[in-house]
């Protein structure tokens, strides 16, 4: 059995550890729109094995098989050996892009997240120009292209952009007259698409007087870059953000942050990237670091007397909302409860019948290069919330947003996407209480 840092990236270990029982079959998101034993976790793990021995090559085909994982970490959530599938094809997509390259606007894309200053100019200029080529869906908060566009298909609903973005909107240091104090780590769709979160979290904070501090020179978490194997972009804004945190971290009682992904890579995935390539410095001070990283809900409702506060208000929200379990807040933070402790003081929760069935995203070349299968592992997600006959879907992570806005708008369903805490926020405003 695989367990140990150290060996997670041994391909043949891993391969020698897979019993071939087919648990993960069933769960595995490619697999159910693909059914293809290739492209299954037991198949990606045998694929690799013969890939270090040297039995497989690394050509055209295994790229395309390789990248045909979402990475929603099903499979390591019900195998009986722990074998961390998602991680050692992380590890090869690696290995892939020193091969083949990186897709010009990959590349493109990546430079942004490195350089903050780069990407507030051009998030900018894509606000003031995105009428030009995009027409506005208010109603679930995305533009949809007006003309054909290389990359992105025709009639896809895409993020929005805000005027402006989360942290050029705030002081670094809010004062809400408490002797508490937290730093907001808030992720770059919610600094740039989905400002609302910012707003709504700095509300809660107010409320319950927590004093917030916005640390301005945070960059990525860098977890689109680690998907798609660009390890040179991980390495370098993993390791400007932890000497960046260090500089406050005993300042503040804990980063708080509203989305799963970044919460994941930040807290679990840095210190294992680092322990796999030799930086066992670096992974202890990311460790360190994680003993103070908590997604939001998670923070709020372990941590302060916010869930009383919202029960003082009573259910005096009609509107019916039901709940996604983001692949990297349920599976691998263990986050489920806590989100749904906070929001059903003031709404009702309708489940849908999978809740924690991957919504399709699986990072940026899914939603590109391989969006028809982003697109089908959409379809029944969709379908899911709308059976529910709720009329918001929450989860806390902006990439779930992202798909599954756009699967809502291509199946017609009449059902909105709000972050829980955007939602939170709402009932904190309805005074009726």
């Amino acid at each position: 059995m695989v367990k140990s840092v150290e060996d997670i990236f041994n391909f043949s270990e891993t391969s020698d550890a897979c019993v071939k029982c087919g648990k993960c079959i069933p769960v595995c998101t490619i697999h159910q729109i693909n059914a293809d034993e290739v492209r299954s976790p037991r198949g990606f793990i045998e694929l690799l094995g013969q890939y270090q021995a040297g039995n497989l090559e690394l050509d055209r085909n295994a790229k395309d098989i390789f990248e045909s994982c979402f990475l929603c970490t099903a499979c390591t959530d019900v195998c009986p050996n722990d074998l961390p599938t998602d991680m050692v094809i992380e590890e090869v997509r690696a290995d892939i892009a020193e091969k083949f390259g990186i897709a010009w606007f990959k590349k493109a894309f990546f430079t942004l997240l490195r350089h903050r200053k780069l990407m507030d100019i051009m998030m900018k200029l894509g606000y003031t120009f995105r009428t030009c080529g995009f027409k506005d869906d208010t109603k679930r908060g995305g533009m949809i292209p007006r003309f054909p566009m290389p990359i992105i298909k025709s009639g896809r609903l895409l993020p929005s952009l805000g005027k402006t973005s989360f942290m050029n909107k705030y002081p670094e240091e809010i004062t809400h007259g408490g002797k508490r104090r937290v730093a907001i780590f808030i992720g770059c769709l919610a600094n740039y698409n989905y400002t609302d979160i910012g707003d709504g979290l700095i509300e809660i904070l107010e409320e319950i007087g927590i004093d917030a501090f916005i640390p301005k020179d945070q960059l990525c978490c860098s977890a689109p870059a680690y998907f798609t194997g660009d390890f040179y972009t991980v390495e370098t804004l993993s390791k400007k953000n932890i000497e960046y945190f260090e500089t406050f971290i005993d300042d503040v009682e804990a980063i708080i942050i509203p989305e799963a992904t970044c919460s994941a890579m930040i807290k679990h995935d840095w210190e294992i990237f680092f322990n796999n390539h030799g930086m066992e410095d670096w992974a202890k001070r990311a460790k360190k670091l994680g003993e103070k990283i908590f997604m939001a809900t998670e923070w709020l409702e372990q941590k302060t007397d916010l869930k009383e506060r919202l029960a003082k208000k009573g259910k005096t929200i009609q509107e019916t909302i039901t709940y996604h379990d983001a692949c990297h807040a349920k599976k691998v933070q263990g986050i489920h409860k806590e989100p749904r402790a906070l929001l059903s003081q003031n709404y009702e929760i309708k489940e849908m019948s999978e809740s924690d069935r991957c919504c399709g995203f699986g990072g940026v070349t899914m939603q590109t290069e391989k969006y028809h299968f982003a697109e089908l592992a959409g379809k029944p997600k969709a379908a899911m919330i709308g059976e529910t006959g709720a009329t918001i879907v929450s989860a806390e992570c902006s990439a779930c947003r992202m798909q599954i806005s756009n699967s809502l708008h291509q199946a017609d369903v009449d059902v909105v996407f709000k972050n829980p805490v955007e939602l939170i926020a709402d009932a904190l405003r309805n005074n009726s209480k």
